[in-house]
Order: C-alpha cells, then sequence, then structure tokens
C-alpha cells in the first residue's frame, strides 16, 4: 500500500466517524422536533401523502437482516421511491446503536418499533436547522458524484 493509499482510508474513515456522528445529532435533534417517522410501513405511508417534507431516508440493517428478502424488496422500492423524489437516502448498519440513539429501551415488555426505515421530515418551518442535516445531505451529495447512489455509514457502539 502506497503512503497516498494510507492517507486516502485514514481521511475515509474520519469522515466515516463525522458522518455517523452527524446522523446521531440530526436524530436526536429531529426526535425533539417530532419530525421522525419511524418504520417500513408508516414510511411508505408518509411518502406518498406528502414526499416534499421528507428530507433524509435512513435505511438500517444488520448483517443477521440480510437475507430477509421481504426487507431487501421493501427497501429497493423505497430507494427507487427516493430516488425519483430527491430525497437524501442513507444505509446505516448498527441497530442496537440507533436504538440507543432514538431511546429505545430492550427492558419493555412493549412491541419495539421497526428502525428498519426512519425519514426525517422537514415541519416547513425554519423552527429547527441541524448541523447535522448539513453534513449528511453533503456526503450523500458527494456519494452521488461518485455514483454510489445509496451511501452507507456504520453508527458504532460508544
Amino acid at each position: 500500500m502506497t503512503l497516498e493509499e494510507l492517507v486516502a482510508c485514514d481521511n475515509t474513515a474520519k469522515k466515516m466517524q463525522t458522518v455517523s456522528e452527524a446522523v446521531e445529532q440530526l436524530l436526536v435533534a429531529a426526535q425533539r422536533q417530532d419530525c421522525l417517522t419511524v418504520g417500513v410501513y408508516e414510511s411508505a405511508k408518509l411518502m406518498n401523502v406528502d414526499p416534499d417534507s421528507v428530507v433524509l431516508c435512513l435505511l438500517a440493517i444488520d448483517e443477521e437482516d440480510e437475507g430477509d428478502i421481504a426487507l431487501q424488496i421493501h427497501f429497493t422500492l423505497i430507494q427507487a421511491f427516493c430516488c425519483d423524489n430527491d430525497i437524501n437516502i442513507l444505509r446505516v448498519s448498527g441497530m442496537q446503536r440507533l436504538a440507543k440513539v432514538l431511546g429505545e429501551s430492550s427492558e419493555d415488555n412493549s412491541e419495539p418499533r421497526d428502525l428498519h426505515c426512519i425519514l426525517v421530515t422537514n415541519p416547513h418551518t425554519d423552527s429547527w436547522k441541524s448541523q447535522g442535516l448539513e453534513e449528511v445531505a453533503s456526503y450523500c451529495e458527494e456519494s452521488r458524484c461518485n455514483n454510489q447512489w445509496v451511501p452507507y455509514v456504520p453508527l458504532l457502539e460508544r
């Protein structure tokens, strides 16, 4: 490996960590403002009714869910819809970290929410501007310029 390749790898790792932290910031800020839609079915309903309000679509999956054909079909349809409506898409792994960020507790006896698809919506006001949203949107745009239409970011345990 050349020095240039090593530097590039290090820069990529730092960028991924920065974007991962921005995703977490964004999710917390959006949840506080009631601008999150959680769940594949709920997300599909919202995008059908008001696609212009969606600013980011997060598709979350871990290795154990990779073989779930129904989930993969849902993801394919959601990705197509997002591309048609100019909605930024980001694929993430780290479902446990995602649950922690959103305050989901495993101690509850209630049914856990479906965190595989999360939409961040814009409340049509400037009541909240998230630095995280700008960082994630920039990363998505940069990825599209490199022909990576659905960029991937791991959410790492801390």
